[in-house]
């Protein structure tokens, strides 16, 4: 991890057997939680096309993007209660699409931090952020997005393979979860540049 950078993630990596019974219809359990994240969020994204899946499931949709952007631009103020929903939805998103998949077979919380440990510091929009670089960020990131969608299309092999591995062997091959949070790593310090507008320094291109 670079913990030079402010955003960070780490994910527990479940050193025992998963519930291969839940691993194999995992697209099924998942259903009840991804339900209420679209209600929360008014999504009407879907889980059966996976660019949408994993746009949705890790908290694109429901961040509040341009209301912030304003409010920086114009007043030099982040709302508190602006970030702790975004931080929060953050949150559980991840957990949720940790779950689907199969990084862990625990049925992801509302609430609890559980094996997903996020860090996002609360900025102070006038000392933290340059009130203009909200307006680039989302293209300043576009060589991001570019990397993310080759590392997506991986993740879909590494998740498709792994879950032959779950079933079989009940464990997830180390190597395959330490490239998934690391995929997970690089989109969420992404989003929190270009969409959560908390820090304007620029995303490091590694897993690490």
């Amino acid at each position: 991890m670079n913990n030079a950078y402010p955003v960070k993630l780490s994910i527990d990596y479940p050193d025992r057997e998963l519930n291969r019974l839940t691993s194999f219809f995992r697209i099924f359990t998942i259903i009840p939680i991804a339900i209420v994240i679209g209600l929360m969020t008014g999504s009407s994204g879907s889980w059966g096309e996976h660019h949408d899946a994993w746009r949705w499931g890790m908290g694109t949709v429901g961040i509040l993007f341009l209301p912030t952007l304003l409010m920086i631009l114009f007043m030099q103020k982040y709302p508190r209660w602006w970030f702790d929903w975004n931080l929060n939805l953050t949150k559980f998103s991840t957990r949720v699409f940790n779950y689907f998949v199969l990084m862990t077979d625990v049925y992801p919380s509302t609430d609890e931090e559980q094996a997903v440990h996020i860090e996002i510091p609360y900025p102070d929009a006038k000392k933290d952020i340059k009130p203009w670089m909200p307006l680039v960020k989302w293209f300043l990131a576009i060589p991001h997005y570019i990397v993310l969608g080759c590392l997506m299309i991986a993740a879909i092999v590494v998740w498709v393979i792994t879950w032959f591995a779950i079933l079989f062997t009940g464990k997830y091959p180390r190597s395959f979860f330490d490239f998934m949070a690391g995929v997970f790593r690089w989109y969420l310090r992404v989003l929190a540049y270009a969409f959560i507008l908390v820090t304007d320094t620029y995303p490091p291109f590694s897993l690490e």
